[in-house]
């Protein structure tokens, strides 16, 4: 049984590795917020439980069993944060903390009753897609706000970040999942977007915040 700090760096593994599945140490210990001594030293123990592929100054990768374990962990945190939103009402900016905890508990009838409660949701409060009980994890082909094009609509359907200060700064926008954005106008100078939604005619958002907000175009009547 892997312990909480294995599964944190099997998390991110398996979030930050590329189209390959592969991660530099230095991005992993970045990540996790160690030194990269630290890192080599943990990746090393990984290696050793056969969770890991690591070689000298090549990429890692996650062996099967480690990746089944990394899609564990993230189902266990996504499913929690779906229950506190749905069940006890938390905001969406409120639940990674407290799901950050829970996801290293080892009790799978608890979250397949959770998962059951909940009605088999596929994605969390910010559109991230939730793996399966058997470990299947749906890929998503959203684009981001920038891609659209001024009179066209898109609606919102996840977020690449979901940090507690970006989360505080949607609620203020009264920008939620499933907001169908208009684009009005792209201004030359920085690339900030003037758009419109429900309940406000008009708001700029940066292209810092467009980048963030990944949606699916709508078609439009002609």
């Amino acid at each position: 049984m892997a312990s909480p700090t294995e599964e944190n760096y099997l998390k991110a593994l398996f979030n930050l590795a590329n189209e390959q599945g592969e991660l530099s140490l230095s991005d992993l210990a970045n990540q996790v917020q160690v030194s990269l001594p630290t890192a080599n030293s943990m990746v090393k123990s990984l290696r050793r439980q056969n969770w890991v592929h690591y070689e000298k100054y090549k990429p890692l990768t996650l062996t099967e069993e480690g990746k089944a374990m990394a899609i564990s962990i993230i189902r266990k945190h996504r499913l929690t944060e779906m229950f506190l939103l749905k069940m006890m009402n938390f905001g969406w900016e409120e639940v990674h903390e407290v799901a950050e905890q829970v996801e290293h508990i080892h009790a799978p009838k608890f979250f397949e009753r959770m998962d059951e409660i909940l009605g088999y949701p596929s994605v969390d409060p910010h559109g991230s897609p939730i793996p399966d009980r058997h470990g299947n994890l749906e890929k998503q082909s959203f684009q981001p706000l920038t891609v659209v094009l001024p009179g066209q609509r898109a609606k919102l359907h996840a977020l690449t970040n979901s940090s507690t200060a970006f989360l505080a700064y949607l609620n203020s926008k009264a920008l939620t999942l499933g907001s169908s954005i208009e684009i009005i106008s792209i201004e030359q100078f920085d690339q900030s977007r003037v758009v419109r939604y429900t309940g406000h005619p008009t708001e700029t958002l940066t292209e810092k915040v467009c980048e963030r907000l990944l949606v699916q175009l709508e078609e439009t009547s002609s």
